[in-house]
């Protein structure tokens, strides 16, 4: 990282940590909790299907085996109408965003919060959404979500099917391309078709205490992660935006979304909320950026020149956002 923007960063943590983004303590959903509501039944996806299915709110929805189906995160009342008209009797989010608990609990759903990561997920998760998985079952369908409903969700329901013997992994490996999961998430791929059948004492093993809202590290620790990505991406732009040769465990599409995640939790975090708008708005704005940078690698055919220009559009932002916090702080 260059120097300006390094000093940028570090002024920005600095600057956060003076005005209490040490730690991110909110609790429960976001939204006051509704009355008990019905909805109306609407047909589920099926495995027969290859094309995703977009309900009201609810987008890119995929079967991966009968009443287990992953898609986006459910939006405002018409998202968790449209799951609930499924029959969905649990929600298990990977999104690193805050689950909208009070929506589920108001059409009598269970949420369960365990994020993955873009590259993928280590066999520690994996057990614990298999369990997650196996258990919901017993009391009805089971919706996974990301934010987009392509990757991530698509990724983590492909293992826990293939895990659970409901599919072979290279079945659940094409359910991920119906979801379009973009070939360069090599680590989610590698999820799916590495996951073998797991015996039901070794799943029984696995703690059954999931929460309904994981909550993230505090704000500094974001800014820290946003640090490392930006370094990350360096090295990738200097490789033409591709995986640098010294750095052969770096995957661009999966940078470029953790630096988009990185900036979206900070923008939505309550505490962010509560400082001026420009600040706020200068996350959403890098947010944005850096969700652009990821679309285009993920459409496998990245101009360099565009991404670089995108790129610098981030750490403008980030320079702008460290003057105007650092100079008020002091």
């Amino acid at each position: 990282m260059d120097p300006i923007l390094r000093r940028g960063v570090a002024a920005t943590l600095v600057a956060a940590a003076v005005v209490g983004f040490a730690a991110c303590t909110s609790s429960g959903s976001r939204t006051e909790p509704q009355a008990v509501r019905t909805v109306a039944a609407v047909a589920p996806p099926t495995m027969a299907e290859v094309k995703p299915r977009d309900y009201p709110g609810v987008h890119n929805v995929v079967a991966f085996h009968d009443g287990f189906y992953s898609g986006s995160v459910p939006e405002g009342d018409a998202g968790f109408d449209a799951v609930a008209g499924m029959g969905v009797k649990t929600i298990i989010s990977v999104d690193g965003a805050e689950p909208e608990v009070a929506y589920a609990k108001a059409r009598g759903i269970r949420y369960i919060h365990l994020p993955i990561g873009y590259n993928g997920f280590d066999e520690t998760r994996r057990l614990e959404l298999v369990r997650a998985t196996r258990d919901a079952m017993k009391d009805g369908p089971v919706f996974i979500h990301c934010h987009h409903g392509k990757h991530r969700s698509a990724g983590a329901a492909a293992a826990v099917a293939a895990s659970l013997g409901w599919a072979e992994p290279a079945a659940m490996v094409e359910r991920m391309k119906v979801s379009g999961t973009a070939p360069s998430y090599k680590g989610l791929y590698a999820c799916a078709a590495n996951a073998g059948v797991l015996g039901e004492e070794v799943i029984d093993a696995v703690h059954a205490d999931f929460p309904e809202v994981f909550h993230p590290a505090g704000f500094v620790k974001a800014m820290v992660e946003i640090d490392e990505v930006f370094d990350h991406l360096q090295a990738i732009e200097k490789a033409g935006w591709k995986v640098p040769a010294d750095h052969p465990d770096l995957v661009p599409v999966a940078e470029a979304g953790r630096l988009a995640d990185l900036f979206r939790l900070s923008a939505e975090d309550g505490k962010a909320k509560r400082q001026p708008a420009d600040f706020r708005d200068g996350l959403s704005h890098s947010a944005a950026a850096a969700q652009n940078i990821e679309d285009m690698l993920a459409a496998g055919s990245p101009d360099a020149a565009k991404l670089s220009e995108r790129f610098k559009l981030v750490s403008a932002s980030c320079k702008d956002c460290h003057v105007k916090y650092r100079d008020g702080t002091r």
